[in-house]
């Protein structure tokens, strides 16, 4: 793995990570009836450090190999919708847009783990905590949304 892309990509990471800091789930979230499922708030900043290394190590070992232009390009997709849940989610307090978004963050990433796959077995490998993350997720926020149907934001 060429560390120099590792760290790269680590940082594309980190920068999405930020908006997780930008826009605290704070009292808004704290309210809302959750589902007893629904992951300790401790699990989500570790679970994050784990997936985002992960998804640095998989684009890592990717970027490089002939014909992953496709697969990079996926890579970026998942990034971005990544990216933009948690302030439509938090900021905005839009919970349907941000089961939307969701739903293309689970394709895109269930596309990339499938891309990168094809590549590097590794490099897919590393992706299905993070496709197992995110339909968790995804579960989560329809169930928040559904029995909080007032907490929308308009």
């Amino acid at each position: 793995m060429d560390w120099i892309l590792f760290l790269i990509f680590l940082a594309g990471c980190g920068a999405a990570a930020t908006t997780g800091a930008m826009f605290d789930p704070g009292e808004w979230y704290d309210r809302l009836d959750k589902p007893s499922w629904t992951p300790p708030k401790w699990l989500f900043p570790v679970a994050w450090t784990f997936l985002y290394l992960a998804m640095a190590a998989a684009a890592a070992r990717v970027a490089g190999e002939i014909g992953s232009g496709y697969a990079m390009a996926l890579y970026a997709t998942q990034l971005a919708f990544n990216t933009l849940w948690t302030p439509v989610f938090f900021g905005l307090k839009r919970m349907a847009a941000g089961f939307v978004v969701l739903v293309c963050l689970w394709l895109s990433v269930a596309a990339t783990m499938w891309s990168f796959w094809l590549i590097d077995s590794w490099a897919g490998l590393l992706f299905v905590p993070y496709l197992v993350w995110v339909t968790v997720a995804g579960a989560l926020n329809f169930s928040v949304w559904q029995r909080n149907p007032q907490a929308s934001a308009a």
